[in-house]
């Protein structure tokens, strides 16, 4: 029985636009039909759309039996190929450098793959750096969310450092800088600033500020009296010495290599020790060349960086890393700066930082999305100069192809219906987790006389274009040895609602064209959580009427009565699903709780209770079986 059961699902394909599952034929017919309405829709207009500006990024991903994705790939040629031949390197040496004022993004997840698997690939190791030179933005939550996030993506640091490890080096640092007579304290504000820089756009005569003029030994007084505390926030800062006047690079016009913190804040590390903190451009090169960086992977808005990076490291190190740059990557759709997480946090349109509907780490996380899965998707991108953009369901679509193969599949009703089978015999069915893959093991699931099926796949009145059930219709129901028909219902006479429908088996019809997924009487019941798409728009963040304006009010529903079948006790007690690097058995969230919904969605238990709540990961529009 168990055998006909998985060779008769197995048969079986989803119909994506209507949810149904069809056999082949079917399908290929209802796929013509719809073909031939395009064409002639197609024929009636003259109007195309212009072509996406990166078609490789956003052309759809390939079906599962055709993608081979070799992780390893993007590291033996292309870009990341060419810079390893730049500097080949016995000992290579790489560097994440996250500031830890916020949560990481699915933009953080490329530069972790890239860092990491460089180094990997190369036989090197990856060191953790924090750069932790703005305690006003700061906080000690942030260091131990980046940290567990990259254990989380199956890496391990071969240590962790802190930019702050080398405060007093640093200091002594520009110190020497400052009796080389490439740097001094300015004491401009910002608007004179910006007219020392050509003004607004850059282009007037640049000029170098007067403060420039000072001695050795007059910068050297105003550096110490910054560093003890004599001078309020804003009103000194140390600037490098550059070229100001002729080079047309906007990062050698006299830097600030020293600033005082407009709040004072307490460092994480450091406490009130020091009063004065470097900035990027000075404190990144120098921790790259005493950590022994070789390479310095970053993305493309730090290549007019790279030459004063290397202009100050020539000047006050002996080692000199090598840095290069390649195109981060950025998804339509979505927003995934800071300030405009924050806007939704503090205006309660999503719960927080780890909202499933945001593209931070955490909310991909806690969507269900696998660490192996996201980086599936980042692997098969690759890496190139170019900025890549991505399109959400491109995201999506990709998750989906690794999620078919991994994870198990269950059956769950949203709304459910009780069926009443009059002449059913009750009976044990074997269900595979997988029909595709034996591996993944099986369940037992009892048929009884009283079903659920889900409130949308009755209708009261047939109709020829309608496939589920309905008086006088047959249906399959999956993992069935017999379709049903139905032969009478019931309605609650104050909402006006389906109450019952009694149905008997149809052994001598002919094989449905739709099967339906049903549970049994004593199913789980739980309240499931169905997102959306959080904008409406492809560009939140450039929408007319600014971000808010753009929020989808739709984009989560919640069904409180849903029932699930008992086999989730299965799936719970071997999670994770599937088995990674970075979720240990025995030490998992329920978000490594991860199945298929069949003919609904994936999902991922949101607690550990039974009873507690399920969330889908992915949208209507991206449902796959």
């Amino acid at each position: 029985m168990a055998d006909a059961v998985a060779e008769g699902v197995a048969k079986l394909v989803l119909d994506e636009e209507t949810g149904d599952m069809v056999t082949k034929n079917e399908l290929k017919k209802r796929i013509q039909k719809r073909a031939r309405k395009a064409n002639a829709a197609a024929s009636r207009s003259n109007a195309q759309k212009e072509k996406s500006s990166n078609p490789e990024a956003n052309k759809p991903a390939a079906k599962p039996e055709e993608r081979v994705i070799d992780p390893d790939a993007m590291f033996k040629q292309g870009f990341l190929g060419d810079v390893y031949k730049l500097r080949p390197s016995e000992a290579v040496v790489t560097r994440f450098p996250p500031e830890p004022n916020g949560y990481l993004h699915l933009g953080h997840a490329k530069a972790i793959a890239v860092n990491f698997g460089f180094a990997k690939f190369h036989g090197g190791r990856t060191i953790l750096r924090f750069d932790d030179t703005n305690p006003d933005a700061e906080k000690g939550e942030y260091f131990v969310a980046i940290e567990d996030t990259i254990r989380w993506l199956g890496f391990t640091p071969s240590e962790i450092t802190y930019a702050s490890d080398n405060y007093q080096r640093m200091y002594d640092l520009a110190e020497e800088l400052i009796k080389m007579e490439k740097a001094y304290v300015c004491h401009c504000d910002d608007v004179e600033t910006k007219k020392q820089r050509g003004g607004e756009d850059g282009l007037s005569p640049r000029y170098r500020c007067e403060h420039a003029k000072q001695d050795v030994e007059t910068n050297l007084k105003k550096f110490r009296g910054m560093r003890d505390g004599e001078y309020a926030p804003r009103s000194a800062w140390l600037r490098m010495k550059q070229d100001i006047e002729n080079n047309p690079n906007p990062q050698m016009w006299d830097l600030a290599a020293y600033r005082i913190p407009k709040d004072q804040e307490p460092h994480f590390r450091t406490g009130t020790k020091w009063r004065i903190y470097p900035t990027y451009d000075f404190a990144h090169c120098l921790c790259d060349s005493f950590e022994g960086i070789t390479h310095s992977l970053c993305t493309t808005e730090f290549i007019m960086s790279r030459e004063s990076y290397e202009w100050l490291n020539k000047l006050l190190v002996e080692f000199q890393p090598m840095q290069r740059e390649y195109g981060r990557l950025n998804l339509s759709g979505t927003i995934m700066s800071k300030r405009g997480l924050r806007t939704l946090i503090e205006n309660k349109v999503v719960r927080g930082w780890d909202d499933p509907r945001l593209y931070t780490i955490k909310g991909i996380r806690r969507r269900g999305i696998p660490p192996g899965a996201l980086l599936s998707f980042i692997y098969e991108l690759g890496v190139t100069t170019s900025i890549t953009q991505v399109s959400i369901k491109r995201f999506e679509q990709s998750i989906r192809v690794y999620l078919e193969r991994t994870v198990p599949r269950l059956m769950l009703v949203l709304d459910p219906v009780p069926v009443v089978i009059e002449d059913c015999e009750e009976q044990d069915l074997d269900i595979p987790f997988s029909p595709k893959d034996p591996k993944l093991g099986s369940h037992t699931i009892r048929l009884t006389k009283t079903v659920y099926i889900d409130r949308s796949d009755f209708r009261e009145v047939d109709s020829k274009d309608y496939f589920r059930l309905a008086p006088g219709k047959t249906v399959g129901l999956l993992n069935v040895p017999h379709p049903i028909k139905a032969v009478s219902f019931t309605k609650d006479e104050t909402t006006g609602a389906i109450k019952e429908i009694r149905a008997v088996y149809d052994k001598e019809g002919k094989k449905p064209k739709t099967f339906i997924q049903w549970v049994p009487e004593g199913s789980l019941p739980t309240e499931v959580r169905i997102h959306e798409a959080l904008f409406k728009s492809d560009s939140p963040g450039s929408a007319p009427g600014g971000l808010l304006s753009d929020v989808n009010p739709n984009s989560e529903t919640i069904w409180p009565n849903a029932l699930i079948e008992t086999g989730f006790h299965e799936v719970k007690r071997r999670a994770p699903w599937p088995e990674a690097e970075g979720e240990k058995t025995g030490d998992v969230g329920p978000e490594t709780i991860r199945f298929q919904a069949m003919r609904v969605a994936y999902f991922v238990s949101l607690f550990h209770l039974l009873h507690g709540s399920l969330n889908r990961p992915l949208t209507n529009s991206s449902i796959g079986c």
